[in-house]
């Protein structure tokens, strides 16, 4: 019993030490009436599954990938900060367009962002889940595995719940979405940075 809770315990840890920033990037895809909830919970999942999925591959290969390349994944967030900015410095509002509502619900690009978003948002993650899993038998992995599933789900939850609370909720989705796009470019940025990537332009 002790080892379950030591392998839960360390799973809680690693989870939430390595997805706090994870939060902001929910809330505002949940503030951005563009997205459907459907589409951010099969994003996050997907991402955070790819996260686990090669720091998995990683381990068992023994890989080392240079933080740096692992920074490359930071152009996406940006690439999707400036794609909203040009929207709404267009004038184009995704709240008050059925029409884009249409699409919005029927297309797979929304999902694709969200992914993309929580891949680079975590791209971090896998210099820390690597030699952790790389330490750990396939029991545990996969006991991990199903423990940040259910953390995710927490996770989701919690950015819904403040999107849609009676007091913070109404601030959140008014402005929400004008704040996505500088959050995500900022996001981008800083990624870039803590990787170091530029440098392999400039060498």
């Amino acid at each position: 019993m002790a080892y379950l809770f030591g392998v839960l315990g360390v799973a809680i840890v690693v989870f939430v030490s390595t997805n706090v920033d994870d939060i902001f990037v929910l809330l505002g895809f949940f503030a951005d009436r563009k997205f459907r909830t459907k589409q951010i919970v099969i994003g996050q999942y997907l991402g955070i599954a790819t996260l686990y999925g090669f720091s998995v591959v990683a381990s068992l290969l023994v890989l080392v990938i240079p933080a740096s390349y692992i920074g490359l994944l930071g152009f996406a967030p940006i690439y999707f900060g400036l794609k909203r900015l040009r929207e709404l410095w267009k004038g184009i509002d995704t709240d008050d367009n059925p029409e884009d509502h249409s699409k919005a619900s029927a297309g797979h690009g929304n999902i694709a962002a969200v992914t993309l978003v929580t891949i680079a948002n975590g791209g971090d993650n896998i210099s820390v889940y690597t030699p952790l899993f790389a330490t750990r038998s396939a029991y545990e992995i996969l006991a991990i595995g199903f423990i940040f599933a259910i953390l995710t789900a927490i996770w989701i939850a919690a950015a819904h719940s403040l999107v849609n609370h009676p007091k913070l909720g109404a601030p959140i989705r008014r402005y929400g979405h004008r704040v996505v796009p500088f959050v995500l470019i900022a996001i981008g940025i800083l990624i870039l940075h803590e990787a170091e990537t530029m440098r392999l332009f400039w060498s």
